[in-house]
C-alpha cells in the first residue's frame, strides 16, 4: 500500500466499523486548489445558463415599414422608420440572442479538481462510506430515518455504484439530501453538500476512475 493513501471506515448503517477502503495517494494526498476548483464550478454553472435572452434587432420589431417623413425640406433629421434604434419603440442594436454559454477545461484540470474535492471532503471528516444502503421501501421517511442513524444532518450528496429507484425515489422530496450515481460524481455538488456518503461499490469506482 503507498505510504499517502488513506484508510477509510465502511461503516453499518449503526455507525459500526464493518471494514475499510483505501483511498489512493492520486486522490488523498490532492493538496487544495482552491483556484482550479473554482474555474470547474464556473465551468459547470455556466454549462447550465439557459442561454435564451434575447431582443429584437430593427428587422425583427413590428412595423416601420414606411419613412416618416421626406428626406429634405422639414428642418428635421432624415428619418427612414421609426423603429430605428434611435426611437422609442424601436430595435435594439447589439442586443443579447440565443447562445450556450458552456465550454470545456481540459480533462486532466477537471480530473485534478475533482481529486482535489475528494480529499478536501476526507480531510474535513465529512466523508462517509457505508456498505451499502438498503431501504425497506421508497420513502421519504426511510431515507431520512437511515441518515439519522449515521448521524449526519444538513446537506448530504449520497453517491451510489448504479441506480437505484428506492434510494433515489426516497430522497427526491429533501431539498437538502441530493442522490448520484458515481458516474455523475462532480465538483459542484462535492462543493454545494456539506457531507458526502459513498457507498463501498461507489468509492471504489470512482477511485479506479480517477488513480488507476
Amino acid at each position: 500500500m503507498d505510504a499517502q493513501a488513506v484508510r477509510i471506515p465502511v461503516l453499518s448503517p449503526e455507525r459500526e466499523t464493518v471494514g475499510e477502503i483505501e483511498l489512493p495517494a492520486a486522490i488523498a494526498a490532492q493538496p487544495a486548489r482552491e483556484h482550479l476548483l473554482y474555474e470547474v464550478v464556473k465551468m459547470q454553472r455556466a454549462g447550465r445558463r439557459a442561454g435564451t435572452a434575447a431582443t429584437k434587432t430593427r428587422s425583427q420589431v413590428r412595423g416601420g415599414g414606411k419613412k416618416p417623413w421626406r428626406q429634405k425640406g422639414t428642418g428635421r433629421a432624415r428619418a427612414g422608420s421609426n423603429r430605428s434604434p434611435l426611437w422609442v419603440g424601436g430595435g435594439t442594436t447589439f442586443g443579447p440572442q440565443p447562445r450556450s454559454y458552456a465550454y470545456r477545461l481540459p480533462r486532466s484540470a477537471r480530473r485534478t479538481a475533482l481529486c482535489a474535492a475528494l480529499a478536501h471532503k476526507q480531510r474535513d471528516g465529512n466523508l462517509t462510506v457505508v456498505d451499502q444502503i438498503v431501504l425497506p421501501e421508497p420513502k421519504t421517511k426511510c431515507m431520512v430515518e437511515f441518515l439519522s442513524r449515521l448521524e449526519l444532518s444538513g446537506g448530504v450528496l449520497v453517491v451510489i455504484a448504479d441506480a437505484d429507484q428506492t434510494v433515489e425515489r426516497a430522497a427526491r422530496n429533501l431539498p437538502q439530501v441530493k442522490v448520484l450515481r458515481c458516474v455523475g460524481l462532480n465538483v459542484y455538488d462535492l462543493l454545494r453538500y456539506q457531507h458526502c456518503l459513498f457507498t463501498r461499490a461507489a468509492l471504489e469506482r470512482v477511485s479506479q476512475r480517477l488513480a488507476p
